[in-house]
């Protein structure tokens, strides 16, 4: 037997607290990642009608099958665990943050008999 909660009963079991919630597909793979002031409130939205006016939105409303929320103490800490998840999960519908830019680096190639300068981002 299925004890699986449909994402209607998922969503009436959201708590009305800061935090950051993981849409994942019917594979279990997380395909939208997002932070809230009240996860009830945010998640419930896009599932509103008029949220749902993009086709990106529709596309991302429709692969949904489970949504998992963390807890957090205030917006800055959901922000932070958003900003990691995203770069750790790295959802096909969030542009935002996913690309991992890190600091760049000046590398010299001393090896040649010409040496280079590259600017690089992994040492």
């Amino acid at each position: 037997m299925d004890t699986k909660l449909s994402v209607q009963e998922q969503l009436d079991t959201l708590p009305t607290r800061p935090g950051v919630y993981l849409m994942k597909d019917e594979a279990g793979e997380v395909i939208y990642v997002g932070k809230a002031v009240n996860l009830r409130s945010r998640v419930r939205s896009y599932f509103h009608t008029s949220a749902r006016r993009s086709p990106k939105m529709r596309r991302l409303v429709s692969h949904i099958a489970e949504v998992d929320f963390i807890i957090t103490d205030s917006e800055l800490e959901a922000l932070i665990l958003e900003c990691n998840l995203i770069k750790k999960h790295r959802p096909r519908y969030n542009v935002r943050l996913k690309d991992d830019k890190r600091y760049p680096y000046i590398k010299v190639t001393w090896q040649e008999d010409f040496p280079t300068v590259r600017i690089v981002r992994r040492m």
